[in-house]
């Protein structure tokens, strides 16, 4: 904690705040919430929405998987603790192994903006923890215009996009869409990724049949190709009508540190908004979404040594996950209260199997044999939220949620029933024009997921645990936001007690996840400073610490997994006329706060320097050069938990970051 306070006093006095905004400064934070803006706009090295997130701000961590597809950390924890939704849908990736999180269904080009904000004070969404992550995508506009792109860089990466809008008063289209390839990055020491796995196989000759076969040790890492189109239409001057569709298709992403590569991914996502306004007194706005998102992703061993030369051995885990939901929300004014009373309903279904050169395994099993046996989580769920000023200095924000939730497999695994009751108070104190305080408390909780409870791998050992409980969190947050002549600072603090914390206890050989409690605590200060009319600085520190209260039995630690050290960023902006040029500096502190029984290991700190420069031509044009990581710093920013299936050894196997990478791109606007 001493790292933190001596970092934010520097940072402090280096910033002595945050300003009027630039345009193009695209991260502001609203109280307790930070919004990254014109993602599509700014997000031009490839169309990695978690790598985006990362790079935008230190509260968002990377768990790094591939050259795409990568999944995400908030305040220590990953999956299914951070809710994800685009447009309000929810995305559920199918694999067991995180290989398709939420963030990869969805492409930087289209999203407009991306909103981070602690769970607990969301009624308005159902299975979010700790963090929650709105994604919202870009809207169609009156008249006729769009933009059309290609991008370059290094690794073999290839790039092209166009987005087309037009309409009226009355309809309004939108067209998004684009392809890409990339190959291996090298990393800081000029290895590919074949070569890194190399390398682990050197230590350990046992894991040798994971490695690329002779023939596939040059292939490209990922080919990827999206689609989004929209449609908006006023019905009248009181109601709305959206409509959107979202195909995304991936095909042969390498994932060098796990077992297996994905052949593909698909996803479609379907999205439907009916929206009336001012139909009554006690209906200020009522709104009734219906969406549905499919996930179809098959892994193999195909390119790697153990499928044998003829393919005999070949294993395939084919997974498919479908999410339906549909959710009722009225708006309406009391006095000087806002409030918002809803329900929502969803449904997902989860499914799995493997098999051996196209033959169901175990090899006695039959075709009915599945990891996740065709699983429905079904849940219901109501909620109110009241927002209202007690003075012209004092404003509240509360909110109320109940859900019911059951969970049916359909083999011999015992059903699971659920319900909770969750809620949360805000209050924002405005002491001045120039500074201001929130505080708040709240509880939100998850219920397990298919994988947690009933996962079971392919030599048909018992993965999942069936008993678990779903998971508490009582959180408090605090923050101070100060307006200067010149800028801003702002400083948050959270504490969080999770009760029944879901955790993977890799050394219980069936039955590996336990419900344990433990504790998350953190601290994050940020700001900008205008030096002139041309120069800003702006930067960030986050810290974040997590426990389990109790020392499990044959444990070595209390240290929870996925909990990043001290994580800064201090960058430089110079605003031209016609042209803006940035340069960044990212560090870490050493990794040592360790959880070595779940197969972590000590890392060392880093710090790396990122440059860009954007131009804007004449006739629409501009264009845009990077070049990240420009020392060719060889380093790794996630760790090796035992809660994804990596390549093992004497010590599981790190994914290297990517060395120096260079980036063009080239825009018309129309």
């Amino acid at each position: 904690m001493n790292k933190v306070i001596y970092l934010s006093l520097v940072l402090s006095a280096m910033l002595c705040a945050e300003v009027v905004e630039l345009e193009k400064i695209n991260v502001t934070e609203k109280v307790g919430t930070k919004v990254i803006e014109k993602v599509a706009h700014e997000e031009l090295k490839s169309s990695d929405l978690a790598e985006a997130l990362t790079q935008a701000t230190p509260s968002i961590g990377l768990i790094r998987r591939s050259g795409i597809a990568n999944d995400i950390v908030y305040r220590g924890v990953k999956r299914d603790n951070i809710n994800v939704t685009v447009d309000g849908t929810k995305v559920c990736g199918a694999c067991p192994n995180r290989m398709d999180p939420p963030t990869s269904h969805i492409m930087t080009q289209n999203v407009e903006s991306v909103e981070i904000k602690p769970a607990v004070f969301d009624v308005e969404e159902f299975g979010g923890l700790v963090g929650d992550i709105k994604i919202k995508t870009l809207k169609p506009q009156e008249g006729f215009g769009g933009e059309a792109s290609i991008g370059v860089g290094s690794f073999g990466y290839k790039k092209g996009a166009v987005t087309a809008s037009g309409g009226n008063d009355k309809v309004k289209v939108l067209i998004s869409a684009s392809k890409e390839k990339g190959g291996q990055y090298k990393d800081g020491n000029g290895d590919t990724f074949a070569q890194q796995l190399d390398n682990q196989i050197a230590k350990n000759p046992a894991v040798a049949g994971t490695g690329y076969k002779s023939q596939n040790k040059e292939l490209d890492a990922f080919e990827r190709e999206s689609l989004m189109s929209k449609v908006f239409i006023d019905v009248d001057d009181n109601q709305a009508l959206n409509l959107s569709y979202t195909r995304n298709r991936s095909e042969n992403i390498l994932y060098p540190n796990s077992p297996m590569d994905a052949l593909y991914d698909d996803s479609d996502i379907y999205n439907m908004e009916y929206s009336i306004s001012n139909l009554a007194p006690l209906s200020k706005k009522l709104e009734l979404q219906a969406y549905q998102s499919e996930v179809e992703h098959p892994m193999s061993t195909m390119y790697r040594n153990s499928s044998g030369a003829t393919l005999a051995t070949e294993m395939t885990h084919k997974l498919t996950t479908k999410m339906q939901g549909v959710k009722l929300k009225n708006s309406f004014d009391i006095d000087a209260h806002d409030i918002m009373v809803g329900m929502d309903t969803s449904k997902r279904n989860w499914d799995g199997a493997y098999y051996k050169n196209g033959t169901p395994v175990p090899t006695n099993a039959t075709s009915s044999f599945r990891s996740i046996y065709d699983v429905d989580t079904k849940n219901n769920g109501i909620f109110i939220k009241d927002n209202f000023k007690v003075s012209d200095k004092l404003k509240l924000e509360m909110g109320m949620r109940f859900d019911d939730t059951k969970i049916t497999p359909d083999g011999t695994q015992q059903q699971n029933d659920y319900s909770s009751l969750n809620g949360n108070i805000l209050a924002t104190y405005s002491a001045t024009d120039s500074l201001k305080y929130f505080a708040g408390v709240g509880k939100s909780s998850r219920v397990p997921d298919a994988r947690e409870l009933y996962f079971i791998d392919k030599s048909a050992k018992v993965i999942g645990t069936p008993t678990l409980q779903d998971t508490k969190n009582y959180e408090t947050d605090i923050g101070v936001e100060k307006k200067f002549d010149n800028g801003t600072l702002k400083s948050k603090a959270f504490y969080s007690k999770l009760k029944d914390y879901i955790y993977n206890n890799s050394l219980k050989t069936t039955n590996s996840f336990e419900n344990i409690d433990a504790t998350l605590y953190g601290a994050e200060v940020s700001g900008t400073f205008m030096a002139t009319d041309a120069l800003s600085l702006d930067g960030s520190v986050v810290y974040t610490k997590g426990e389990q209260d109790n020392l499990l039995v044959g444990h070595s630690t209390t240290n929870l997994p996925d909990i990043a050290p001290l994580t800064m960023k201090l960058g430089v902006n110079y605003d031209f006329d016609t042209a803006r040029a940035s340069l960044e500096f990212i560090s870490r502190a050493n990794w040592n706060d360790i959880d070595n029984d779940a197969g972590e290991q000590k890392l060392a700190g880093y710090g790396v320097v990122n440059f860009k420069y954007n131009k804007e031509l004449q006739n629409g044009f501009d264009i845009t050069f990077g070049m990240d990581n420009i020392f060719y710093k060889t380093y790794v920013v996630s760790n090796t938990q035992r809660d994804l299936t990596l390549v093992g050894g004497t010590s599981t196997m790190l994914l290297n970051e990517a060395g120096r990478n260079l980036y063009f791109n080239t825009r018309y606007k129309f």
